[in-house]
């Protein structure tokens, strides 16, 4: 007697395990994914509009406790602070019309060797203050202007680029600030380098650099260009709609 072979049971079965081998792929790219946009930071103060642009090219708008991950540019609109605080307790607070990358935050307590940070300003103003890896490693934390990296010494600093766009920004002489990169050093001390060289800057000094073509200099304290925040941001206030409270950053204003 010939044996009769289903052939609509054995394409069912071959159909039922290439389905399982589809979604076994994409639930591992998914949590390839989300590894990738694992958070680094937390949005912990905001007063205006918050808006970030992910890695993988989508938009959103951030509210308080709003998490940051790898790749992410943060984008403040008019009258817009925030502040933002990193899994190392590095903290970061944003001016209004700024635009920051997190380019690189990889922080394991166990391993201080994989340490790295990597934030860029492409335009507008921020105050950091240095977390852990900043204290332990601090190598392995720059930030990159337009004009030039400046690398970390255990610091708390601003940092403010100009291109015609810093009429409000108040300055000892009430007149604008210059186009190029301004920087002021609360505590410890940064390193600012360009292809034209580079400088120190201790706490309680002043620095600008014009352009990347030009070497750093330091400016006297009557022509600095201070950094400054809301006390609502940079200050733990009491929470309310648009900000939370938190440690860290305890004055974000040079005088």
């Amino acid at each position: 007697m010939k044996r009769v072979i289903n052939t609509t049971h054995w394409r069912g079965r071959a159909m039922f395990r290439l389905t399982r081998q589809f979604l076994f792929l994409l639930v591992m790219s998914a949590c390839g994914s989300c590894a990738y946009a694992q958070a680094v930071g937390t949005v912990t103060h905001l007063s205006g509009v918050l808006t970030v642009k992910h890695a993988d090219g989508s938009v959103a708008v951030l509210a308080v406790k709003s998490s940051i991950s790898q790749g992410d540019t943060l984008v403040t609109e008019a009258n817009t602070y925030t502040r933002v605080k990193f899994v190392d307790d590095g903290e970061m607070v944003v001016r209004p019309f700024s635009q920051v990358v997190v380019k690189s935050y990889v922080y394991d307590a166990d391993h201080p060797e994989k340490d790295n940070v990597a934030i860029r300003l492409v335009n507008g103003g921020l105050r950091s203050v240095t977390g852990l890896i900043g204290k332990r490693n601090h190598d392995a934390v720059s930030f990159e202007t337009p004009t030039g990296t400046i690398a970390v010494r255990g610091t708390h600093f601003g940092a403010l680029f100009c291109q015609n766009d810093c009429g409000g920004v108040p300055t000892p002489s009430g007149s604008t600030p210059q186009n190029g990169l301004h920087v002021d050093v609360s505590q410890g001390a940064i390193v600012l380098a360009n292809p034209a060289g580079q400088r120190v800057f201790q706490a309680g000094q002043f620095g600008f650099v014009a352009s990347v073509n030009t070497p750093p200099i330091v400016i006297p304290p009557t022509q600095g260009v201070s950094v400054t925040m809301p006390l609502s941001i940079s200050k733990n206030a009491p929470a309310n709609q648009n900000s939370g409270a938190t440690s860290g950053i305890v004055d974000c204003m040079v005088q």
